[in-house]
């Protein structure tokens, strides 16, 4: 199964969550890692440049994502024994997930290009930098990025705490959908 079905997450929703949740908590670990060297550390402009194209990379997957989403219905809430307060709240956690997501890969960009040179996407595409800056735009967008990543992760981590609620003591299968596709979905 492919696609969505009102049951259940198809390969492609379900590949492109893991991929982009594995990514970005690896991205925040190399985040961490990154911000703790000097400028004449060996590996300062490799985990620098790893971080940046890696993000870019990502940045076109959470396009896809959103474009797959938007495409494809939303599988009926697992939960028959949801309050109206649960429903509502995972949709808006899903909706701020997407959304800190977004305006953090945007706010690394902005860091990237606050000189006005173009990231350079593992040699095999450039993207230019925007026609204009504002005055510290790399300090601005830095102190963004690093909230919004923390924000993320915290986010991050209450959807699999809920996820992991809905497994063990609501025992349905909320988590299962998002592990793996069955012909049941």
């Amino acid at each position: 199964m492919i696609k969505n079905t009102d049951k259940g997450y198809g390969l492609v929703a379900i590949a492109l969550h893991w991929l982009m949740a594995i990514t970005l908590f690896s991205l925040f670990g190399l985040g961490l890692y990154m911000v703790e060297l000097t400028y004449y550390d060996a590996w300062y402009k490799g985990s620098l440049d790893l971080h940046k194209n890696i993000g870019m990379v990502l940045f076109v997957v959470l396009m896809l994502r959103i474009v797959w989403r938007l495409m494809n219905q939303v599988p009926k809430n697992a939960d028959k024994s949801a309050s109206i307060i649960e429903i509502k709240a995972a949709h808006y956690g899903h909706l701020a997930l997407y959304f800190l997501m977004t305006v953090l890969m945007i706010s690394g960009y902005l860091i990237s290009t606050a000189d006005g040179r173009a990231i350079d996407v593992f040699g095999l595409i450039s993207i230019p930098a925007l026609p204009f800056s504002i005055a510290n735009q790399e300090d601005i967008a830095g102190n963004i990025h690093e909230i919004l990543a923390w924000s993320l992760i915290l986010l991050s981590a209450g959807h699999a705490l809920a996820a992991l609620k809905h497994h063990f003591i609501n025992k349905n299968n909320t988590l299962i959908r998002m592990i793996r596709v069955s012909a049941s979905n």
